[in-house]
């Protein structure tokens, strides 16, 4: 069996790991299940992300599966992308073959999480707008759990965009489409969606016709239950959730 756990909230909170989140990781491995870290931060480049887990004692290459790398799904070589965005979308976006630019006319505006946000570049997303390019969100999630709290995510980007476009953003990570065809591909059909966000990762669960196990240490708590999907598990972390289900 599959399990597509996501990262923010599951496996870490910032620059901690969830405790227990590498046992559990390592005993699901050594069990011979398929293990995917399907995450909707696309600032990060996969290297970096495998690299960052591996500092948490957690072998994941091959494994990752971003919402950049199901956002460069919608553009086609030889496309001008005006790249609001981190460096892992924009390494995904090459990968592609599309010119990725960060001023001027574009065919698409991409927007992912990036730390640099700010006025200027929300003016250029805006103008490439006006001037006909399409606009695709790597995510639309408001908000991600950090060690500090919460912070805002790439939909709060996402959203100051299409509030001064008017624009419809063609979303790419959990819970569209786009990211389900990409998870299918790797895994098949039978798995398990392990995440603390219902609205994302509840609702990849059920495009992709899998169980969603909710866990406990992210955005979504124990006063929050029932949820909407609603979870086939809930646990108090990832640990938990695997030793419950292999014994």
């Amino acid at each position: 069996m599959a399990w597509a756990l996501d990262l923010d909230g599951v496996v870490w909170l910032g620059d901690r790991a969830v405790p227990g989140a590498a046992g559990a990781v390592a005993r699901l491995q050594k069990a011979g299940e398929q293990v995917l870290f399907v995450t909707n931060n696309s600032g990060r480049t996969v290297a970096e992300v495998e690299a960052r887990l591996a500092g948490f004692g957690i072998d994941a290459r091959g494994g990752v599966v971003t919402s950049a790398m199901a956002a460069a799904r919608l553009v086609e070589p030889g496309e001008t992308v005006l790249g609001l965005c981190g460096a892992g979308a924009a390494e995904e976006l090459r990968k592609a073959g599309a010119n990725v630019v960060t001023k001027g006319a574009a065919d698409t505006v991409v927007v992912g999480f990036h730390e640099d946000f700010d006025y200027w570049r929300l003016t250029e997303g805006l103008r490439a707008l006006l001037g006909g390019a399409r606009l695709v969100a790597t995510n639309d999630d408001v908000s991600y759990p950090a060690h500090d709290g919460i912070r805002p995510g790439a939909g709060s980007i996402v959203a100051a965009l299409v509030a001064a476009s008017g624009a419809i953003p063609e979303v790419a990570g959990k819970p569209y489409r786009p990211m389900c065809d990409l998870v299918l591909e790797l895994a098949g059909r039978d798995g398990v969606v392990v995440g603390d966000r219902p609205d994302t990762d509840g609702r990849l669960a059920r495009n992709l016709g899998w169980s969603f196990a909710l866990v406990l240490t992210g955005i979504a708590g124990a006063d929050d239950i029932p949820v909407d999907p609603e979870a086939d598990v809930v646990a108090t972390d990832l640990a938990a959730l695997v030793e419950e289900t292999l014994g």
